[in-house]
């Protein structure tokens, strides 16, 4: 791979970093905390306490390779500011820890880049330009401008990660794919959600030989020890150090915390959002018949706890876990079938689906897990875009309520507006047409929907303004959130439709 950029993503990450450090005094989240003290933890103690230190509400809770890349940063951040590393500093916010932080973010975001990159590079010269098309939609993500580089987190540098695998897969390179993503895995847990998609393309196009009419020859026993001896190599390298010293059960509590509640705060826009307002609206109704006080319908408050549901039956982490198993393995049969790039990511897509609809306290910035790989296939076929549109406006307004303050909030209404009709544009004249048929009332629908959120949004900037509100602190979230959550659904059954039946 070249490390010299292609002419157009060189403008755009000058013009990109331009703007981002133009954001650097901008509003710093609890997020902006919970990295300090990780570099905190990983350079002021050994690493065996990093995870058991417990001294601020934010401890360690990523893999290992995360922790070995705060360790990383924290060899940089020692000499501009030592007491940004020091485990004592609470809410330590010093200007040289915000630029370090913020420009951490945009360094990281390189590996994006460079994922873009390759993935341009692996489409022959002349077609190239649906691929600057998808490449810019992603770089230019008001998800990544949301979450990393105001909110704070380091999403781009994952996801160019994840983008590796993809074009590996792309390339039909799947030993190399299936490196990427296990490296992928040590580094943020999350994207477990994505591993049925990677593991039944890996199982039918590297490791066993379905044309074979022999029980022996039908697996590839090279091939398979090769993926296990890679796999393992990568595993024990994260995960080795902690299991020599007998930490594997502390390790794995904090990477899997079950004792956290159904619904995240801000409420991401999934089923159980729908389902937690259908309790809501229920508790409303039928409050004075039952007797029922303002507490038990604490759950749906938007609130990070245990609750029960006033009305609905209460939702266990086994039901959560067997929804979204059930969605994900019903995606993985055209992939058996056909496994064919575009198939391969249409299942990962709906795997991301499937664990952000139905999965146990999902963050509502795992949409982003959804988005970026659907991006990869929606000029592939013009019947691709309602789906996508309606999935990615519905999720990138869904992220607003992270961003509360005035100026943020000009900010994410401006970015996400003019990415929505940049590429709205963009891919109606790119996308291929594979066939004629279209279902004009679905069309019809779909615009109505996303038309909506014109006064959704208008009614969400004054609510503050109207008096009899102030007292239904849940009314707005709910209705963001709610609202979201149609267009999520909608497009999940949309793609699934097309994923199965085309």
């Amino acid at each position: 791979m070249s490390w010299k950029l292609l002419p157009a993503l060189r403008y755009a990450v000058v013009a990109s970093v331009c703007f981002k450090v133009l954001l650097f005094p901008a509003y710093t989240s609890t997020d902006f905390e919970v990295h300090r003290n990780w570099l905190a933890i990983t350079h002021s103690l050994p690493f065996r306490q990093w995870y058991f230190e417990d001294l601020s509400e934010w401890t360690l809770d990523y893999p290992p390779f995360f922790a070995y890349f705060e360790w990383l940063l924290s060899q940089a951040a020692r000499y501009l500011d030592p007491e940004m590393v020091e485990v004592s500093n609470l809410l330590y916010r010093s200007s040289q820890t915000i630029y370090f932080q913020r420009s951490s973010v945009i360094v990281s975001e390189f590996v994006l880049v460079y994922g873009l990159q390759s993935f341009i590079s692996s489409i022959p010269e002349p077609n190239r330009q649906s691929a600057y098309g998808i490449a810019m939609s992603i770089y230019f993500s008001p998800g990544f401008l949301i979450v990393d580089n105001i909110h704070f987190q380091y999403n781009s540098m994952l996801f160019g990660l994840l983008i590796f695998s993809i074009v590996r897969i792309k390339q039909r390179r799947p030993l190399s794919a299936a490196t990427f993503f296990a490296v992928l895995l040590c580094f943020k847990h999350i994207f477990l959600y994505l591993a049925p998609a990677y593991f039944f393309y890996l199982l039918i196009v590297f490791c066993l030989n379905i044309n074979s009419h022999s029980l022996i020859s039908v697996i590839r026993w090279k091939n398979c020890i090769l993926l296990v001896t890679t796999l393992v190599v990568i595993f024990s390298l994260a995960f080795g150090p902690f299991f020599y010293l007998g930490q594997i059960d502390q390790l794995f509590s904090r990477l899997f915390p079950f004792s956290r509640g159904l619904c995240h705060a801000y409420w991401a826009p999934n089923v159980w959002a729908l389902y937690s307002a259908a309790d809501r609206a229920l508790f409303m109704v039928f409050r004075k018949f039952l007797n029922l006080s303002v507490e038990n319908a604490s759950l749906t408050r938007g609130l990070v706890e245990v609750g029960t549901f006033s009305i609905l039956p209460n939702v266990s982490p086994n039901v959560t876990f067997a929804l979204t198993l059930l969605f994900q393995l019903l995606s993985m049969i055209p992939l058996i079938k056909n496994p064919t790039f575009e198939k391969f990511i249409c299942a990962l897509t709906l795997c991301g689906y499937s664990s952000f609809l139905f999965g146990w306290h999902v963050h509502e910035k795992a949409i982003l897990l959804v988005i970026i790989p659907f991006s990869f296939v929606v000029l592939n076929d013009r019947r691709y875009l309602n789906p996508f549109f309606c999935l990615a406006i519905s999720g990138y307004i869904s992220l607003f309520p992270l961003l509360f303050t005035s100026a943020e909030a000009f900010i994410k209404y401006l970015y996400t507006f003019a990415w929505i009709f940049v590429f709205y544009n963009v891919f109606r004249d790119l996308a291929t047409v594979k066939t004629s048929k279209r279902v004009f009332l679905l069309d019809r629908i779909a615009a109505i929907y996303l038309l909506g959120f014109l006064p959704l949004l208008c009614f969400v900037a004054i609510y503050d303004r109207i008096p009899v509100l102030k007292d239904l602190e849940f009314l707005r979230l709910m209705l963001m959130s709610t609202y979201c959550s149609f267009g999520v659904l909608g497009s999940f059954i949309g793609l699934e439709w097309l994923h199965l039946f085309t």
